[in-house]
């Protein structure tokens, strides 16, 4: 890491940031997309921390790194991660990719496939700033599960698959702004809750992300949520896998058709459009939301700077 240099790109979907990492490829060799982030999370999770971490980033960023893909049918890869790990997929941040790619000149208006590592999705490039994110398959895992959440009482939610999994929950709390410390204590407690309780998605998986749904401010909407995700921070954005998640929910319990727009409020006030199609019986969710470049840099790692490695995560 001492000589190493990394350009990055920085941007936000509807608040919530996302940092393309244009630099590295080499590092996590020419395997498939899975094999390159096994080496990434085993071999080299330091320059996770260092890229994404303070003191050059902070919790709330979501790394993308942008790599070449494993068909040529793709635009690109991308191995998303956060403060604390890596994400299967991640909404926002495809959102925030498709921006940063038309901004770099790699892609066009129209469509491209992208490859992540729980498999390939469409991002529709409609403006320079507005993208929609064709995901994959999202389904409801469990219905009506039921935790007794300590200082909290008892809480009843769905367990789906967006993809990232998710506990979904229509809070007790007003969902504002003001009130996010509130609102990650209790969303990290559900969490914890459902680990102590060995509730899981499938085959086992950890359900690491908690969202939180209630009636939106704004009458256009349908719906507002505040999502946490595994690093405690939560979500500026709407989020696109829970919303992804919502979207199945809602197919699941027929309160949503194939087509029809359902507007995602976030905590920030700002929205996603989701709609879904059917595809062999799979729901198959559409976001759309914008999102804006915000800086373009290159990270250095000085060999006498204590923190080189990044702080936490």
């Amino acid at each position: 890491m001492a000589s190493q240099r990394f350009a990055i790109v920085d941007s936000h979907t509807a608040g919530e940031p996302t940092r393309c990492v244009l630099s590295g490829a080499e590092l996590l060799g020419a395997g498939t997309l899975a094999e390159r982030m096994a080496k990434l999370r085993g071999e080299h999770d330091d320059l996770r921390r260092a890229i994404l971490c303070e003191p050059r980033g902070s919790d709330v960023l979501v790394g993308a790194w942008v790599l070449e893909p494993d068909s040529a049918e793709c635009a690109a890869a991308v191995i998303f991660f956060n403060n604390a790990g890596y994400l299967g997929m991640c909404g926002h941040g495809t959102i925030g990719l498709g921006v940063t790619l038309a901004h770099l000149g790699r892609i066009g208006p129209g469509e491209h496939s992208i490859q992540t590592p729980v498999g390939v999705v469409r991002a529709k490039l409609e403006s320079a700033n507005r993208v929609t994110v064709e995901n994959v398959a999202a389904y409801r895992y469990k219905k009506d599960v039921t935790i007794d959440v300590p200082e909290y009482g008892m809480v009843t939610g769905d367990v789906a698959w967006g993809g990232n999994w998710f506990f979904l929950t229509e809070s007790k709390e007003t969902l504002e702004l003001s009130r996010v410390d509130r609102l990650s204590d209790l969303a990290w407690a559900m969490r914890q809750q459902l680990t102590a309780d060995g509730v899981t998605g499938r085959d086992g998986a950890e359900i690491d992300h908690v969202e939180l749904f209630g009636e939106p401010r704004d009458r256009r909407n349908q719906s507002r949520n505040f999502v946490l995700c595994p690093g405690k921070a939560y979500d500026r954005s709407p989020c696109g896998t829970g919303t992804s998640a919502k979207l199945a929910c809602l197919v699941a319990d027929g309160e949503l058709k194939p087509g029809e727009v359902w507007r995602q409020e976030g905590i920030l006030d700002t929205v996603f459009e989701g709609r879904v199609r059917l595809e062999e019986g799979r729901v198959i969710p559409s976001i759309t939301g914008s999102a804006y470049v915000t800086a373009e840099a290159t990270l250095l790692f000085d060999t006498a700077d204590p923190f080189r490695r990044g702080i936490g995560g």
